[in-house]
């Protein structure tokens, strides 16, 4: 909800940067209006939602001063959250000591845990969870959620069936939240068949999925090239989904990309249109889209308008449009565009020339592919971008090209990122590297061997590709 003029929390927000806000206050009793809880709750809730952490601390400060009512928990929990965020856990601390001792209770211990998370302090959170557990006092979900996500790296994922021990041993009720956090690491790691463990848990607990679960179970099949299971998460998706919930829209912007479905592409965006703001990233994502289902024209037309209706500021908005134009060879219109970003002024990245060695492999110029792949890089990519779907699955189209090409070699070089990423564990990947060995009639025992340890189930397919490699043994 938009704060209103009439609102202390537009009062509040308007106070220029550095002025402290007892001015908004002031004018707002001025005008002979009250100060409620309700207010203030409004506020805090604004201000946290646009990540005005001090501003928020100020307001708190000025409410636990001035007292235009009664302080309680809940007050003390606001207090004790934004003086976490802004000073860290020690003052934290310090303040926590000095709330009166009737308000020490499940939700001020709750908020210091997750400050305590925020900040990565394992060792201090479970010590205040062993507190609470000998006062009696309930933990909240949110505080598992949070170490579970500490824990969701690779290195200490081993840790999370025993945190889920302790939830239940703490009688601690899984959220679907819970479960969607679990279901985003299978899906992060690519392994269906995990996803589908956790998802068959959250169905025994008795947890009711929600938009967030099935965004997560559609779009993990449809990355794994599943599309009819996929297609069956979109249907669950669309008769879950609450409201307009623009993040569940841009999900099916992108699932309905993936399925081919250009009638439901157009309703969802449709729909998105009618928003009070679009966003650059639903236009980006929209273009990407309909290049996905070769509607290259329509892809244009939303460039034309995202370009006209917000400036261009980012390399994300051109790689957009790069990324369709390479995906379907057309090189041309690529480097227009890739020039007339430079002349923007947004610099091109790793993303930028993955997407260009596409268009030239696809255009047949294999030596400038090679070169502008070497470009890229070069070039610093964050393991986030790395992992990125968009990234993975261009990877995936630019070994394609060199397996058809029987180039073994760069298709092993470029092959090596996907296995980072855990991109292999899918047969078709592992599949599209074995066809560079056929087509460049080159022998490799070890094909399945590999195949098998990286995760990947061989198939039919597997098996008869196997064969055609075995038949250029020396």
């Amino acid at each position: 909800m938009l704060a209103t003029r009439n609102s202390l929390s537009q009062r509040i927000e308007s106070v220029p940067k550095g002025e402290y806000i007892g001015s908004a206050f002031q004018s707002w009793m001025g005008d002979g209006l009250p100060i409620h809880r309700g207010d203030i709750f409004h506020t805090i809730n604004r201000l946290r939602k646009l990540k005005f952490i001090k501003r928020g601390l100020e307001v708190m400060e000025w409410v636990i001063r001035e007292r235009p009512y009664r302080p309680k928990e809940l007050d003390y929990s606001y207090l004790l959250e934004f003086t976490s965020k802004l000073h860290g856990i020690s003052q934290a601390e310090s303040l926590f000591s000095r709330i009166p001792s009737e308000f020490q209770n499940e939700l001020l211990y709750n908020n210091l845990i997750l400050g305590c998370l925020n900040r990565g302090l394992i060792r201090l959170s479970l010590a205040y969870m062993k507190k609470m557990r000998e006062l009696g006092h309930p933990i909240s979900y949110l505080v598992f959620n949070h170490l579970i996500i500490l824990h969701s790296s690779p290195s200490r994922k081993k840790s999370i069936p025993k945190i889920l021990t302790q939830m239940k041993a703490d009688k601690v009720i899984p959220h679907a939240s819970t479960f969607n956090i679990l279901l985003k690491i299978e899906a992060n790691e690519h392994n269906i068949e995990r996803l589908l463990k956790v998802f068959g848990d959250m169905n025994r607990a008795k947890v009711e999925p929600n938009e967030v679960s099935y965004c997560i179970l559609a779009t993990a099949h449809a990355v794994a090239r599943l599309y009819t299971v996929c297609e069956t998460y979109v249907e669950a998706l669309e008769k879950s989904a609450t409201g307009r919930n623009w993040s569940t829209l841009d999900i099916l912007i992108i699932l309905y990309g993936y399925l081919g479905k250009r009638n439901d592409l157009e309703r969802i965006w449709g729909i998105i249109m009618e928003l009070s703001h679009v966003r650059s990233k639903s236009y980006v994502l929209a273009i990407e889209a309909f290049g996905r289902i070769g509607d290259i024209c329509r892809a244009e037309e939303l460039w034309s308008e995202m370009k006209s209706r917000n400036s261009l500021k980012s390399n994300e908005q051109f790689n957009s449009l790069i990324a369709v134009y390479c995906r379907h060879g057309l090189i041309t219109k690529a480097t227009a565009l890739y020039k007339e970003m430079e002349k923007s002024g947004c610099k091109p990245n790793a993303i930028t020339y993955r997407h260009l060695a596409l268009g030239c492999l696809t255009a047949g110029l294999i030596k400038e592919a090679i070169k502008t792949l070497q470009l890229g890089m070069d070039m610093t990519a964050s393991i986030k971008v790395k992992r990125s779907t968009p990234w993975l699955e261009t990877t995936l189209s630019i070994i394609e090209i060199f397996a058809d090409n029987g180039d073994v070699e760069n298709a092993e070089k470029v092959f090596k990122e996907l296995k980072k990423a855990n991109y292999t564990r899918y047969t078709f990947v592992y599949n599209t590297l074995i066809k560079a060995y056929v087509k460049g009639k080159v022998y490799d025992p070890n094909l399945l061997k590999r195949m098998i340890l990286g995760g990947a189930r061989p198939d039919s397919e597997t098996y008869s590709l196997l064969k055609v490699v075995d038949q250029f043994r020396t």
